[in-house]
């Protein structure tokens, strides 16, 4: 594996998923797979989880790791091509992500959209600069459009999580927020969800369609009621509207998720990312209670990031 931006650089799924549970198991069985060499985390954007677990899957893996918040820590970035630097940014792309990859045999990268121009944030240019220019292998650690180590660790937590024989049914459902959210971990979950073997639905307000892209297969409704009706696993994520993009369309009233709405469920298993605004996004009840997964995915992270990073290692 050379690169880990989306699901699109996975050839064989399962194993993927398999070899993060087996990890789980063994954590330290490939403790000398990455002994001298480095893996460097570049932070554009605040982080907890994705910090910590990509931090400790590294060391599991015995590599010396390196954390750098570029936002503040760094010299503001210029992306653009040709330009003449006489305005606030202090270095260029080019030579920032080239030395680098001269410091690191792995680089991850994480920033977020700055949701004002759709075209200008899906063209993921920060991203695609980072592996053109640093030559070494590049993680994303959420980007404007996607989050896959979020999202496989959620699909290996669907996976361990899934105790009937029957193809689970999986619920992505939109929650209230107070500001506006990128639609990144919903169109990774998304696309994860639609090449594994579940039954995906989506449910959301009118004018939180998803890109198209994000969800084939995916079966997408404005009732969350009819969504919620004998769902083996509900996701709870909050997202702005990617039509009118980046706008927040609706106070969202009626649309957190409480115990009475998880009765029409098959006793679903209710997952979020986190950070998770209690009582906004997701209620107390919920979140203290069986069902939620939520303290299981943060988990999984470690060994998600794990499995992609021993890949990565075996093929430098």
């Amino acid at each position: 594996m050379k690169q880990f931006t989306s699901i699109k650089d996975v050839q064989h799924l399962d194993e993927l998923v398999n070899e993060a549970l087996a990890l789980k198991q063994h954590p330290f069985k490939y403790k000398t797979l990455g002994e001298n060499k480095t893996l460097g985390l570049i932070f554009l954007n605040p982080s907890l989880r994705t910090r910590l677990s990509t931090q400790k899957a590294g060391q599991n893996l015995g590599m010396n790791v390196i954390v750098m918040n570029l936002d503040k820590e760094g010299w503001a970035l210029e992306t653009q091509e040709g330009t003449i630097m006489n305005g606030n940014t202090v270095e260029h792309i080019k030579d920032a992500a080239a030395v680098m990859g001269q410091y690191c045999d792995i680089i991850g990268i994480r920033s977020f959209p700055k949701l004002q121009n759709r075209e200008e944030d899906y063209q993921e240019e920060l991203l695609q600069q980072f592996i053109k220019y640093s030559k070494v292998p590049v993680v994303s650690l959420e980007s404007a459009t996607r989050h896959p180590l979020q999202s496989l660790a959620d699909l290996v937590t669907i996976t361990e999580s899934t105790t009937s024989r029957k193809r689970p049914k999986v619920v992505l459902t939109w929650a209230p927020h107070i500001k506006p959210i990128p639609q990144c971990v919903a169109n990774s979950f998304a696309e994860w969800m639609s090449q594994a073997d579940v039954e995906l639905v989506i449910t959301h307000p009118e004018g939180y369609e998803l890109a198209d892209e994000f969800t084939q297969g995916a079966t997408i409704t404005t009732n969350q009621d009819e969504a919620m009706q004998n769902a083996d696993f509900v996701y709870v994520k909050n997202w702005s509207s990617y039509r009118d993009y980046g706008q927040v369309l609706t106070d969202g009233a009626g649309w957190m998720l409480t115990n009475e709405k998880l009765q029409q469920t098959n006793s679903a298993r209710v997952m979020h990312c986190l950070p998770v605004r209690r009582n906004v996004e997701l209620s107390d009840e919920i979140l203290e209670g069986p069902n939620s997964l939520v303290l299981e995915q943060a988990n999984n992270r470690t060994y998600a990031a794990q499995a992609v990073l021993k890949r990565m290692l075996e093929a430098l």
